[in-house]
């Protein structure tokens, strides 16, 4: 399973590199994140981030959304865990 997480660029890094980096906060927390893919994205812009690599701008309002729905699943109890319930 893949999971990918937008987050806010704060500040562009390596501007002269091939391979750009940013700072981006994840509600909070910083990275460093490759921006190699997304060449156009600027201070304030909102990018989705896989392994380190933004791999797509978004919106602010789809951006604060999708950091909600992460918000709500780290709040859930060990209990809401899914538990497999196939059997050999």
């Amino acid at each position: 399973m893949c999971l990918a997480i937008p987050g806010r660029v704060l500040r562009l890094l390596d501007v002269g590199s091939p391979s750009r980096v940013a700072e981006v906060d994840f509600a909070g927390i910083r990275k460093t994140v490759n921006l190699v893919y997304v060449p156009d994205a600027a201070v304030g812009d909102y990018v989705i981030v896989h392994a380190g690599f933004a791999t797509a701008r978004i919106g602010e309002r789809e951006a604060l959304e999708a950091l909600e729905y992460v918000r709500q699943i780290s709040s859930l109890p060990e209990s809401a865990s899914p538990t497999s319930t196939a059997s050999a």
